[in-house]
């Protein structure tokens, strides 16, 4: 069955005290238009996310997010205990051998001293991390597919109603078709009788007649018409990837609803090709979001 272009996906992973957010949507695109946002511990994977997204949505205005929040504790930067001690005691005895009084505020002191302040080592990202990241990036990316089915569920549903619809305004067509050859017989003997009043040859105005109404035929339009629909239900069925299909299957089915149309010189005709019209425009209205 097809699938619809629009989804969203979300994920959380819990590792070592860090929360670790993956957030990905999709809009229609005629291309697959990726934008990723990935915190620096986990650039350095970007390609093999690209690939992982690639693989599994093919199409659609991507937006893909990747961003970590820490435990609050652990943004602080820790004071190293042993160097402060090392620098009290250093500053004690420089005060007794030297004279020199001591600090008032000792912490303002002693925190301003080199390396007090332990600096954060860079984070390397390990391969047990990753495993679980990647297993969320997974897990947000299915999340995206499943949302896509069931919008492409709907889709399918709508897209069948509107089918329906314009296959059995098609047959209503049938009794007028019918009627119209007498009537535009009619209305041309009347206007050469009346109108003109001139003596004609029955004989040459019957294949006139003939050749004119052939002309309005729209024997083939159906014909066309039906095999469009029907391949269009057939196309819906096929799976994701089906969304170009039936776009071309929409714009044969609107050639044929034009050229009949163009050919139905009767109100009742005439009305009929515009509410098969309206059914198409909704349908052009989504196809655009089938993938």
């Amino acid at each position: 069955m097809i699938q619809s272009m629009t989804g969203y996906g979300k994920s959380t992973v819990v590792f070592a005290k860090k929360k670790i957010n993956i957030e990905i949507k999709s809009l229609n695109s005629k291309a697959l238009d990726l934008q990723t946002r990935i915190a620096p511990l986990y650039r350095e994977k970007e390609m093999e996310i690209r690939q992982m997204i690639a693989a599994s949505l093919e199409r659609g205005k991507v937006d893909f997010s990747l961003w970590v929040e820490k435990d609050e504790s652990q943004l602080a930067s820790p004071i190293n205990g042993a160097i402060l001690e090392d620098y009290y005691n250093q500053i004690l005895t420089l005060s007794k051998e030297k004279n020199i009084p001591l600090p008032q505020d000792w912490f303002y002191t002693l925190l301003r001293m080199p390396d007090v302040m332990t600096k954060v080592e860079v984070e390397e990202l390990n391969d047990e991390e990753w495993a679980a990241v990647h297993s969320g990036i997974e897990n947000a990316i299915q999340q995206l597919v499943d949302f896509r089915k069931q919008e492409g569920e709907a889709l399918y549903k709508k897209f069948s109603e509107n089918i329906d619809k314009i296959e059995a305004l098609l047959k209503s067509i049938e009794p007028y078709e019918q009627s119209r050859v007498a009537k535009i017989r009619e209305r041309i003997v009347e206007a050469l009788e009346k109108t003109i009043n001139v003596d004609y040859d029955k004989n040459r105005l019957e294949q006139e007649l003939i050749y004119y109404i052939e002309k309005l035929d729209i024997n083939e339009e159906k014909q066309r018409l039906t095999n469009h629909l029907n391949y269009f239900r057939e196309t819906m069925g096929g799976g994701r990837g089906q969304g170009k299909k039936v776009g071309f299957m929409g714009e044969g089915v609107g050639r044929e609803i034009n050229t009949a149309g163009s050919k139905s010189n009767q109100a009742e005709m005439q009305n009929i090709v515009v509410m098969m019209k309206d059914e198409l425009e909704q349908i052009k209205e989504q196809v655009l979001n089938v993938m």
